[in-house]
């Protein structure tokens, strides 16, 4: 177990289900998909703060193993606390081959669901 494992958190990628209202149009919810774990941490430094646009709460870096497949503007919640970030990047930050740990870092936006 590395010093990375102990910051993760459990997680669930959310997507968007448009289902029939009976009148000809949609109803969007979002319901839980795949689990998967990441480290997230708030970003503090003083570059970002002037950046943050009004209504984003806040930014994060989350890092992750490669093998989760999160895409640009992809949701997902945190499980222990509930709270739900949007990725706001290209997963184009990640450990080459040839390294000993297999990670890829993203940044997000705290996030709230749109009904």
């Amino acid at each position: 177990m590395s010093l990375m494992d102990d910051f993760k958190a459990e997680c669930v990628l959310l997507k968007k289900v448009k289902t029939p209202d009976g009148a000809g149009g949609f109803v969007a919810k979002w319901e839980e998909a795949e689990p998967f774990v990441a480290a997230i941490a708030a970003e503090s430094s003083s570059e970002e703060r002037p950046a943050e646009r009004p209504g984003v709460s806040g930014r994060f870096t989350v890092v992750s193993d490669q093998a989760v497949v999160l895409n640009y503007h992809d949701a997902f919640r945190r499980i222990s606390d509930g709270k739900v970030f949007r990725i706001t990047s290209n997963n184009e930050k990640k450990s080459p081959k040839r390294a000993t740990f297999d990670i890829v870092v993203m940044s997000a936006e705290e996030w709230s669901l749109p009904t």
